[in-house]
């Protein structure tokens, strides 16, 4: 019996390659990272842990999930020392990482094949938040593609992997019909048995949403240049399907109601990054969960946005327990942005509509419940996403400057871990408090430190840092020996003042932040005025939490990053 590695095995095509597989009575060996879940764990960023699972495979299924071709030479070379034969899920875009992975494919000295599927009928599911209102805004409706069920370029994929003579082809996959993207949101409607029309956006607005959800510009601007591209010239239609296959490619009408049910259930699930349990940033999954409701004096939010938070880390790895226990599986997220959609019984502060900001539990989902009392409104002179950046990081520094520090003008104020989120505020705090800053930062961080106020800018990997201060206030974590360090250079008679790594001094408060909307507000009101600044370093959709752990982990990240739930794929 025949045996195939499946990499990608829960994801779009992956899964039905999984089930098609075994339905044809092949032994099927589902590849993944999380060693809690059945399958073979590995992981294709290091190659040595796929030995044992390809221990006996004659073909693999290749999905490489990264955006560039790094790595994937040492795993096919891995893969060619065991396995005879590997089909390589590319695009049709065959963008550059897709080409070069296509490039080493063939010189692997494996039996090959590539297949290049165009537009999934699956990218329709973007969509499913619209479609209950019964209207599509997008740009391009007039785009028009053949659109490829999944379950077919599954299809295809088993009988590349199981068949002989497929060696050294490059099958590129459409559907059977072309179709606009405004008729196939047409075609959605008539599988739900009501109407769904699609309201043309400007391409700015289309681009401005998606670049607020998180997509890199590059790949929104491709993908909206693919787009009208596509209205002058439309899509080809293969016959690939069929060929290979011997059975007709299924049409979009077919797709839309076998999945009728993703766009029914829209308003009753949700997306939710949660863990399970604690340990490495794999632990981190993207459930679907039903959507949350409002109790007595609650709100509903749609989240704009949510924000990753360093010490996530430590509560993901269960470090925080004694601090900040939760019952798992627990949501993750502290910082909420968004706008209210439902009211409980009781609640007078806000109503539909109202956008909000907050510290809450797991806001980093598509939804989340609140305590009305515990928000405040957003602030109406910057993007509502990157509000989400405010809450957490704010209120620290403001308890840090004005509650603990008690910072007043004239005095001498030592930030350090400025390059940070709370670093970035407590800068501007600081100074509008009338303090002369001192702040540490990395080159990477110096000149954004610097424009918020900084009076001075000290690299702390070259430079030693000054003493006679009358107000240190560390905000990164550091060593027990950098904390004595630190807490030296304060006058005798000076504050220090932590958040991070407890400081070994009879001057020294370590805390940890409380909510207070009345502080919320008030730093509203000032970034309404022009007086604050909120940075956002980066922005990313909701599936890409893990890596942004582990980056962090790492010491890779900058500044705040936020995080989109909606539209997430």
């Amino acid at each position: 019996m025949s045996v195939v590695l499946v990499t990608g095995a829960t994801g779009r095509v992956g899964r039905h390659v999984v089930t098609q597989l075994r339905e044809a009575g092949v032994e099927v060996r589902a590849l993944t990272r999380d060693p809690g879940k059945s399958g073979f764990t590995g992981d294709l960023r290091d190659p040595k842990s796929l030995v044992d699972a390809l221990d006996g495979v004659e073909a693999v299924f290749l999905v490489w999930p990264f955006g560039t071709a790094e790595g994937a030479g040492a795993v096919l070379e891995v893969v060619a020392q065991r396995a005879r034969r590997v089909v390589y899920l590319s695009s049709a875009a065959v963008r550059d990482h897709e080409r070069e992975i296509e490039r080493l494919v063939g010189r692997s000295g494996l039996e090959w094949t590539i297949l290049r599927p165009h537009a999934f009928a699956a990218n329709a599911l973007r969509w499913a938040d619209q479609v209950p209102a019964g209207v599509v805004r997008e740009s391009y409706g007039k785009a028009a593609m053949s659109p490829v069920d999944e379950r077919d370029i599954a299809a295809v994929a088993v009988r590349a992997l199981l068949d002989d003579g497929h060696h050294g082809a490059t099958h590129v996959l459409t559907g059977p019909e072309s179709l606009t993207q405004a008729d196939q949101a047409r075609l959605i409607g008539e599988a739900l048995g009501r109407p769904v029309r699609w309201h043309e956006l400007p391409p700015q607005a289309t681009r401005d949403r998606l670049l607020a959800s998180g997509w890199p510009p590059d790949a929104t601007d491709a993908m909206l240049d693919a787009q009208a591209a596509l209205v002058e010239t439309p899509g080809p239609t293969t016959s690939a399907v069929e060929d290979v296959t011997g059975t007709p490619a299924r049409t979009f009408r077919d797709w839309a109601r076998d999945h009728a049910h993703a766009f029914r259930e829209a308003d009753d699930l949700m997306r939710a990054a949660r863990i399970h349990e604690y340990g490495e940033a794999s632990v981190i999954r993207y459930d679907e969960v039903p959507r949350p409701r409002p109790g007595s004096g609650e709100v509903l939010i749609e989240v704009a946005a949510t924000s990753f938070n360093p010490s996530e880390v430590g509560l993901r790895l269960g470090l925080l327990d004694g601090v900040l226990p939760v019952t798992l599986p627990h949501t993750l997220g502290w910082d909420v942005s968004g706008r209210v959609v439902e009211t409980g019984a009781g609640v007078t502060e806000f109503a539909p509509g109202d956008q909000v900001i907050g510290l809450v539990d797991g806001a980093a989902a598509e939804y989340t419940v609140a305590s009305a009392s515990a928000l405040a409104r957003a602030p109406e002179t910057i993007p509502l996403e990157a509000a989400a950046a405010v809450p957490v990081a704010g209120l620290t520094a403001w308890q840090a400057v004005f509650e603990h520090a008690r910072v007043t003008a004239g005095q001498r104020v030592l930030v350090n871990g400025a390059g940070g989120g709370i670093g970035l505020f407590a800068v501007q705090l600081a100074k509008r408090a009338g303090a002369t800053v001192i702040a540490t930062a990395s080159p990477r961080s110096r000149d954004a430190v610097r424009a918020l106020g900084a009076d001075e800018v000290v690299d702390y990997t070259r430079d030693p840092l000054p003493g006679g201060m009358d107000v240190v206030l560390n905000l990164a974590g550091i060593t027990p020996e950098a904390a004595g360090e630190l807490a030296a250079l304060a006058r005798p008679d000076g504050v220090i003042v932590t958040v991070a790594t407890p400081i070994d001094s009879p001057r020294a408060t370590h805390f940890v932040s409380r909510n207070d909307p009345g502080q919320l507000a008030e730093l509203v009101a000032l970034i309404d005025a022009g007086r604050l600044t909120v940075e956002i370093a980066e922005s990313h959709p909701l599936t890409g939490l893990h890596h942004i752990h582990l980056r962090a982990e790492s010491g890779q990240t900058r500044g705040k990053i936020i995080i989109i739930p909606k539209g997430t794929p």
